[in-house]
């Protein structure tokens, strides 16, 4: 797989916002990824050096509208932590 294709879209939650300042990002993931290849695309895409990913599979939520109901989607998610000595991803810099 191509890192264009394994990091989906960076996951803006509260609790990602409490992880900026200590070099903790996270991104929504293709299903099929592993975490060494999700190593491999972050430090490829923005240029710094990963420590460690933990990824978590989330299942889909259940939505109604009057008597229809369906899932949201399945996706999984990837909390990526940097080395202390690296640089910080600018993308997330305006964010914290």
């Amino acid at each position: 797989m191509v890192a264009e294709d394994i990091i989906i879209r960076p996951l803006l939650t509260e609790k990602g916002y409490d992880g900026i300042a200590d070099k903790k990002y996270t991104f929504v993931v293709s299903k099929s990824a592993n975490k060494t290849a999700i190593k491999l695309a972050v430090e490829k895409l923005f240029g710094v050096q990963v420590e460690s990913v933990n990824t978590v599979n989330c299942k889909g939520k259940l939505k109604r509208m009057g008597r229809n109901a369906g899932y949201t989607p399945d996706y999984k998610k990837a909390i990526v932590q940097l080395k202390a000595d690296s640089k910080a991803i600018e993308f997330f810099a305006s964010l914290s």
